[in-house]
């Protein structure tokens, strides 16, 4: 099976140099993976640097803690979309989730939402389920899903755990019936743990092992 095309070829590295970044997209525009996932301070140059490539830009909003005001996380999502996003990646607030705080946790992501979609860009929520139980990354899933986001995604690779195939199968069947789909991210390596995250319900995969996954590494 071809993996190029689930791939957020991800580089999130607080020491990430410009050569590093240089180098992530060229193996995206190579390879034809689907993005370019970065930190927003790079959105610019990935945006320029693909442009006319079937590779877009994605970012993360929020990251990797989720902790931000939810005004912080929208004017940095609207930062990125001035700099040419594509995607945007944004960390629900974790602490009010565990604090069964669900109406705040629901109108952090919907903000973000909202801006992302007015300008046509698509957003996923990372839930950060390895902090999670299992009834909580059931409910988040579906408060997720209930904002009208695109995806739902399991992880920041910055915590304790990245993806689980349990804990995708659990956002996957949480989603069910919605117009919002899973994003495993954190964790995978190869072509079986893509194919495992697959198999368990996710249609996009957040890797920064890419070269490995699809075997040119």
């Amino acid at each position: 099976m071809e993996y190029n095309k689930y791939i957020d070829h991800t580089l999130l590295a607080p020491d990430a140099t410009e050569d590093q970044i240089d180098t992530v997209i060229k193996q995206a525009i190579d390879n034809h993976f689907h993005t370019v996932m970065v930190n927003p301070y790079w959105v610019a140059k990935v945006h320029h640097a693909l442009a006319e490539t079937d590779v877009v830009t994605a970012c993360v909003i929020g990251f990797p803690l989720g902790a931000n005001t939810t005004k912080i996380k929208v004017a940095e999502a609207e930062d990125a979309i001035d700099n040419g996003v594509d995607e945007l990646d944004m960390v629900m607030n974790i602490g009010e989730m565990k604090s069964k705080h669900y109406d705040k946790v629901e109108a952090d992501i919907q903000a973000v939402v909202d801006a992302g979609h007015k300008a046509g860009k698509l957003v996923k929520v990372i839930i950060e389920t390895c902090l999670l139980t299992d009834d909580e990354i059931t409910k988040a899933s579906q408060i997720v899903a209930k904002t009208g986001a695109d995806f739902v995604k399991t992880s920041t690779g910055f915590s304790t755990e990245g993806a689980t195939v349990h804990g995708v199968e659990l956002m996957a069947a949480a989603v069910k019936g919605t117009d919002t789909a899973v994003k495993a991210s954190g964790g995978i390596h190869s072509a079986a743990d893509a194919q495992a995250m697959i198999d368990a319900g996710a249609t996009r995969l957040g890797v920064s092992h890419s070269m490995q996954v699809i075997g040119k590494e």
